[in-house]
Parts: C-alpha cells; structure tokens; sequence
C-alpha cells in the first residue's frame, strides 16, 4: 500500500477539530483523490477500525485519542456540480456545507439555504443528518454515493438510507459517504438567496461564531430547545476547567486555551445531570465523542 495522499503517524488531531482538544489518531490518512482512497481502502485490513473526519465540527476527540485509520476529506472530494435542467445539484463529501449553499444561491437554485448555518462538511452533514434553522440533509437528497471497504462505490436511493432527527443508519457494509444528488428547484422569487443571508445573519447573531466550539451540544428535545433548558438552569457562563457554557448561547460549549477534551466530556455530564434534575428532561449529545479517554 502506498497512499499518495498524506499518511501520518501518531498524528494530532486537536488542531482539525473545532474544539482544538483531543488526542492524537494512530494513523491520519488524507487521500490524493477518489481512486487514492479506493486503493487504501481495498489494501488496509478487513479489522483495521476507520473513522471519517471531515472539518472537526461536532465531534468530541477524547484525549486518548483514536485507535486505526483517521480518513479526513478536506481539500479533497469537494466538487459542486450543479445540473439546471434536470434540477440537480451534486456536492462531494469534502465540500463546505456552506460553499454548496452559496453555489446553489448564486445558480438561482432553491432549497439549500439552510446549509449556509451548518459548520460541517456534505460529509458530516450525511452522516449524521445535520440541519439548522428547520432544515435538515436527507429530506433534501435524491441519492447518495456511498463507499464499502472493499473501495467498491455505489450510489443508492435516499430511500435505502434510514435516518431521523440528528441520526442516520447506512445499509450494512457501507464505510462512508462519498458524496450527494440534492433535488433542488429554480429560486423564482429569490427564496433561496434571501434564506442563505437570513440563516448567516441569525448564526452570526446568536452564535459564538468564531470561537472554538462545535456547534449545538444538545439536540432539542420535542417541543422545547435545549439552550432554553440550559440557561433556565443557571448554567450560562458556568465552566469545568477550561471547558464552559457559552453567554451567547446555552448549547455551545467553548474551550480555551489548556482546555483538554475532558474538560468538556465533564461539563456535557454535568450539564445533563443538572437539567434532568430540575426540570426532568435527559438532553441527549448531538455531538459525537470519538477515541479512548486518557
């Protein structure tokens, strides 16, 4: 096996996550392109674990770090095709949600707007059915490219994906996503464009952005909002270490310098044991914390 991409050892993951804490991965593997991560995949060992990272956001590294193969699709698998006629967009993995909202909005095309608040990748963002401001990643995918261990690509139907609110269940085998066939429609009244600055305005508004965090902590629980329950418990401004709640907004936990991933693994616990406690809610993470505790 030699990648042509870069392949790292003992590798520091802390600076490619939004959180910058965490552990190193036993192996960091960014591929030259599709058919360097193919080879890879078709050469590593069947038992060898692998874990997709694409912008860092939403995930918690523990400081233990992560054991095999660390897969990370940035500056790479990140082409946007837009298809006017037959109303398709596709993005690839690697691609800003961001970006792909803005392709979208500047080809006149509709439907992608909420895409411009999620901090991710098309990646991340089908793994685990990311949304924001009432918009969400599946309802909106025609097809999605899908990856197997064997190096093997496939497109499927949505429909053979199963997914709900911040979750999401690939047919067996599939190792990852490579990439999306969004549905999108002609933004005929700028509904598009105007939802695109609408949703940058309100997470620039409401949001730390800037600040290292990743994203919502919680997911809402049914007809409520976790920050509200957050912030109803006093727990604006509170810290374990050099992990805390954000003052902007309850469901985004910060770090600052010397902050390590425990930090904020203790203040998730502490969060949800104080919130259950007073108002009888269990918030569930909607960030996902990956790797070994030290």
């Amino acid at each position: 096996m030699s990648p042509r991409g870069r392949w790292l050892t003992d590798a520091s993951l802390a600076p490619l996550t939004t959180w910058r804490v965490g552990g190193p991965a036993d192996v960091l593997f960014e591929p030259a392109d599709r058919d360097d991560l193919q080879a890879v995949l078709r050469d590593l060992p069947a038992d060898t674990p692998l874990t997709w990272l694409g912008l860092g956001s939403n995930v918690l590294i523990r400081d233990g770090g992560i054991r095999g193969v660390v897969i990370r699709l940035v500056n790479t698998l990140d082409a946007i095709d837009v298809d006017r006629a037959g109303m398709r967009l596709m993005a690839e993995a690697g691609a800003h949600c961001a970006r792909v909202a803005k392709v979208a909005r500047d080809a006149g095309l509709a439907a992608l707007g909420f895409l411009a608040g999620i901090p991710g990748s098309i990646g991340g963002a089908l793994a685990m059915n990311a949304g924001a401001w009432g918009g969400e990643t599946w309802p909106e995918v025609e097809a999605a490219e899908v990856i197997y261990r064997d190096g093997r690509t496939e497109w499927l139907p949505a429909n053979a994906v199963r997914y709900a609110y911040r979750h999401v269940e690939a047919p067996v085998g599939v190792a990852g996503f490579l990439a999306a066939r969004f549905r999108v429609q002609l933004d005929v009244e700028a509904a598009h464009a105007l939802a695109t600055r609408d949703s940058l305005a309100r997470r620039k508004a409401s949001q730390p952005v800037g600040k290292p965090s990743a994203g919502s902590t919680f997911r809402n629980p049914p007809g409520d909002h976790a920050a509200r329950l957050i912030e109803a418990c006093g727990l604006k401004g509170f810290a374990i270490g050099g992990a805390s709640v954000s003052t902007q907004h309850s469901n985004f936990i910060l770090t600052a310098p010397g902050a390590c991933a425990a930090d904020v693994e203790a203040l998730i616990a502490e969060i949800r044991r104080t919130v259950a406690a007073q108002t009888g809610v269990d918030l569930h993470p909607e960030i996902r914390m990956l790797g070994d505790a030290r």
